[in-house]
């Protein structure tokens, strides 16, 4: 009797992984990694219209006389930024980047970053990609994950590459996106 058990538990946790297995292999299949590429405009003074696209709106003190960086621990900075295709503000639009970020270590360096992809226009309208991640913006390179979507993108996976390409700590300028998704 103990080894029909034993024999009917193998069987039913080999069934189980079997079935997992085929439906991850089918999942990965239906859903290949998509790269998409595009610029991001984080606007804080008005360039690319009547208007900035990026703004402050909690400043903390400076925590230290000798603190010159524009940016300070626990500033707070909402986004609605131009999402184009190259890096010019008049390139094709794609969408917006709307989000916030808030300044997570001493002279503002590394943001925890929330961000909305909204696809305004081309093949991906409607939908959006959720992104989160720790910025340090003094490293040329950052990674961030994507945590999911809406429309086109509805259970996105994957991670995002960013890196400046005309970009000032004090005024803003291009982040250059490279999205992996799944």
């Amino acid at each position: 009797m103990a080894s029909s058990l034993t024999a009917l538990h193998s069987f039913c946790l080999f069934s189980t992984l079997f079935a997992f297995t085929t439906t991850a292999t089918q999942c990965a299949l239906e859903n290949p990694m998509m790269h998409l590429h595009f610029y991001m405009h984080d606007d804080f003074t008005g360039y690319t219209g009547p208007k900035p696209t990026a703004m402050r709106i909690v400043t903390m003190p400076k925590i230290s006389i000798n603190d010159t960086s524009p940016r300070t621990f626990g500033d707070v900075a909402v986004l609605n930024n131009l999402l184009t295709k190259g890096p010019s503000h008049e390139s094709e639009l794609l969408g917006r980047a709307q989000g916030f970020s808030v300044r997570v270590s001493d002279g503002g360096l590394v943001n925890d970053l929330s961000l909305h992809l909204v696809f305004e226009h081309g093949p991906f309208a409607g939908s959006s990609i959720y992104i989160h991640g720790r910025i340090p913006l003094d490293k040329p390179v950052r990674e961030s994950v994507v945590v999911g979507g809406t429309g086109h993108f509805r259970f996105a996976r994957g991670y995002m590459i960013s890196k400046n390409y005309d970009y000032s700590l004090a005024t803003g300028g291009v982040v250059e996106f490279n999205v992996y998704v799944m």
